[in-house]
């Protein structure tokens, strides 16, 4: 199974933080992602900064036909449409997906880490995770998310609200 997070803390042209994730879903099924679950929307404080707008994230699990280097060029061009302008790391913005786990890979390539080399420290990857997958083990680590969750700080698990909202897709 393939993971990915979409975050997004910025109202695009097309409406709110929640639309831009409910959007990009849709792009990427239109690319040909087979939705299997989704999670709800969990809200975080920007890091590092948490005077920034709070982020909305979400995770899913999906399949692929293709290779990761596809998807990764698709969700690129998802971004774009959406809005995204690269910044500075940890900017706002109003669209962020991340290839959390593809189907248990390991790769170290230019365009793309697998796992996503900080899945295991974000406690806005891990819930989701958790709720949508609760049997998942990371990759690298071969620890499950109940493990990993334990190892963030107490503040990462305080700081994190699961919201009772769902997108709609």
């Amino acid at each position: 199974m393939i993971h990915i997070n979409i975050g997004s803390n910025l109202a695009s042209k097309f409406g709110t933080k929640f639309k831009n994730i409910s959007i990009a879903i849709n792009l990427l099924i239109e690319s040909k992602l087979k939705i299997k679950k989704i999670s709800n929307f969990y809200e975080t404080p920007s890091y590092p900064n948490k005077n920034l707008p709070k982020f909305a994230n979400i995770g899913l699990i999906a399949k692929y036909d293709f290779d990761h280097i596809k998807l990764i060029k698709e969700i690129s061009l998802i971004e774009k449409k959406i809005g995204r302008v690269k910044s500075k790391k940890n900017d706002p913005r109003v669209c962020d997906i991340d290839i959390i786990d593809f189907n248990g890979q390991i790769k170290k390539e230019k365009l793309l880490k697998l796992p996503h080399p900080r899945s295991h420290t974000r406690n806005f990857v891990l819930y989701p995770i958790k709720e949508i997958d609760p049997n998942w083990i990371h990759p690298i680590f071969k620890k499950n998310v109940d493990f990993l969750i334990n190892q963030l700080r107490q503040n990462s698990r305080i700081e994190i609200t699961r919201m009772r909202k769902s997108v709609i897709i």
